[in-house]
């Protein structure tokens, strides 16, 4: 049976989610978890929405796991008992046919958060917010978002990998200041580029900063190769809010769909 697993994590003691040897990883404490309680003799393999680098937290990740039948209920007790502090299991059910909880999903939502250094950081978010070394204008990093978002290729802001399109459907890409004065970024797409969600933000503060020009950014956009100069933004900054998937009657063809190699043509 394959059982789906909804979950959150404060990223700032994990090497990332995905499994690597001797390092302590997301992946790593639910997969033994789920061993410990299920007296495997071996980690399961868990497949996730969004593989989240070393220090992003995540409020809304999804995984799924393929098991011997098992009481999903007697499962999310006994998970909740076990995993580290780190770690929130929000659910676990049998998961819908045709469902797979990377390649179903439509999009993934995502927010990075950071203020400018005329602000002053509250010490109790030090974890999960991020202080650039300029003044930032919310205004003009606005208007740079609104320059990239749509079907596009997205190379000059993210680290490429062998045989991976880096062409993305970044459907919002929005800049707000909380009351705090907090900047947050919202970005939702189909999925994201290795690295991408920093260093789009990180090219907004560029403009935002008055380094550069919008003019820059838009020459740096129509790039087809990673570019130099933009900064890649910590991590701690980054959450995975949300995951999106279809009708249970529409995974199975979503998931064929989103194996497919897309290009600009296709779409």
């Amino acid at each position: 049976m394959r059982l789906r697993i909804d979950l959150a994590y404060d990223g700032a003691d994990f090497h990332g989610w995905a499994d690597q040897r001797g390092l302590r990883t997301v992946q790593g404490e639910v997969a033994q978890c789920l061993a410990t309680i299920l007296r495997l003799p071996e980690a399961p393999r868990l497949t996730v929405a969004g593989r989240t680098d070393a220090g992003v937290h995540a409020r809304g990740q999804v995984c799924h796991v393929d098991l011997d039948d098992v009481d999903p209920a007697m499962l999310l007790r006994r998970l909740r008992r076990i995993v580290p502090d780190d770690i929130a299991i929000h659910d676990v059910g049998r998961a819908a046919p045709g469902f797979d909880a990377r390649f179903s999903a439509i999009w993934r939502r995502y927010c990075y958060r950071l203020i400018g250094s005329e602000q002053v950081l509250d010490p109790l978010l030090r974890g999960q917010v991020v202080q650039t070394r300029h003044p930032l204008q919310v205004s003009t990093m606005q208007a740079g978002a609104q320059m990239l978002t749509g079907l596009r290729e997205f190379a000059p802001f993210c680290k490429p990998r062998e045989g991976a399109t880096t062409i993305r459907d970044l459907k919002e890409f929005v800049v707000g200041v909380r009351d705090d004065g907090v900047i947050e970024v919202h970005l939702l797409a189909d999925a994201f580029c290795h690295s991408m969600v920093r260093s789009l933000v990180g090219a907004l503060t560029v403009v935002g900063g008055g380094r550069r020009d919008l003019a820059w950014l838009e020459r740096t956009a129509a790039s087809d190769r990673r570019a130099g100069d933009v900064p890649l933004l910590p991590p701690h900054g980054l959450v995975l809010e949300e995951v999106g998937y279809p009708a249970d009657a529409e995974l199975a063809a979503r998931a064929s769909q989103a194996r497919a190699v897309r290009t600009l043509e296709d779409s």
